[in-house]
């Protein structure tokens, strides 16, 4: 019997919002298999188990998107840790381990981010960042992506080669600008402003990600909402940080001492019932942002079923401390 195809992204959006994946490379980090600094993906080469084993934390967790772990795997990034003769390796496997633990329940997207070599005003650095994409795009394509997301761009020219490069592969193409700490991005575009340009080139899903929190990113997806009638996502990351310096990248705790500014689970479950108010199509996250996380924002968006193993609950003889201070009451209130 042959295989049922999987609808594509474009569709499942128009069933309802979707549900993405969390944060990889820095959850990574913490567990020890990716350097502090660089944040180059090479776990997907030295270490597949780990990378295989955060993907199905988020699938288990809701999440109906996994995206590739090719962020920051093209060849000039892949250069500053010398492994820039490994670049096809390492795009091939990242997708190959997405595609293994989706089976027929994820879509995969592959990945393609800032490249920091674009330059403004000048075709030279343009064209070398086309040519990166197409290096790491010709290998996620022919290994079967679903989708192609760009990400984390803080110039929006650089964000249009993405556009530009993506929709060649005839895939559906969603990109994703970052605001760092000014509310535009590094050429001086707004939200609703870069939402727009990015429509016009193409794209399919438009949205932010990155670098900030909900409370900081928010009212900018509102803003985008309001300016373009397609698809919009939004990827916050999971930190607490201040209004003078939403860009988390941009405090003294990053790379390594975030741990204290992580959100808690309630408040990323907040942050995806708002999301999903405002009228957000693509629901994810970013840097931060663990399973726990991805299994609230299921939760409130109606992922997840109900729980399935029974648990015999006794008012006259408490069996746990849940039980025992009243924390199954205050769970119901």
């Amino acid at each position: 019997m042959p295989t049922k195809k999987k609808k594509n992204i474009l569709e499942r959006l128009k069933e309802g919002p979707v549900l993405g994946d969390g944060g990889y490379l820095l959850e990574l980090e913490k567990r020890g298999w990716v350097r502090a600094g660089p944040f180059t993906p090479e776990v997907a080469l030295m270490y597949p188990p780990a990378l295989r084993e955060l993907h199905t934390e988020f699938r288990e967790a809701g999440a109906e998107v996994l995206q590739a772990l090719t962020f920051y795997a093209s060849r000039d990034k892949l250069a500053t840790v010398g492994l820039e003769d490994r670049l096809e390796e390492l795009n091939r496997a990242a997708v190959s381990i997405a595609k293994e633990v989706a089976g027929e329940r994820c879509l995969v997207a592959g990945n393609l981010s800032l490249t920091w070599m674009y330059e403004p005003a000048s075709a030279a650095s343009a064209d070398r960042v086309r040519a990166l994409f197409d290096e790491q795009l010709a290998v996620q394509v022919e290994e079967g992506v679903d989708f192609i997301i760009g990400e984390t761009f803080s110039f929006l020219g650089e964000a249009l080669i993405a556009v530009e490069r993506a929709k060649k592969t005839g895939l559906p193409v969603m990109v994703t600008i970052c605001f760092e700490n000014q509310d535009a991005t590094s050429d001086g575009k707004t939200a609703a402003q870069a939402a727009r340009a990015l429509v016009d080139a193409g794209t399919d899903i438009v949205g932010m990600n990155c670098l900030r929190n909900p409370e900081h990113m928010l009212p900018h997806m509102e803003e985008m909402r309001k300016a373009v009638p397609g698809f919009i996502a939004c990827q916050p990351v999971a930190y607490r940080t201040p209004k003078e310096k939403p860009d988390f990248t941009s405090l003294p705790e990053f790379p390594d001492q975030l741990d204290p500014l992580q959100l808690n689970r309630r408040e990323m479950g907040e942050y995806a019932r708002h999301a999903r108010e405002l009228g957000v199509n693509y629901i994810g996250a970013c840097c931060g942002t663990v399973a726990a996380h991805i299994r609230e924002m299921a939760k409130v968006l109606g992922k997840l079923p109900a729980e399935a193993r029974t648990w015999k609950l006794d008012p006259a003889k408490p069996m746990s401390a849940y039980e025992y201070y009243g924390h199954d009451k205050a769970m119901k209130a």
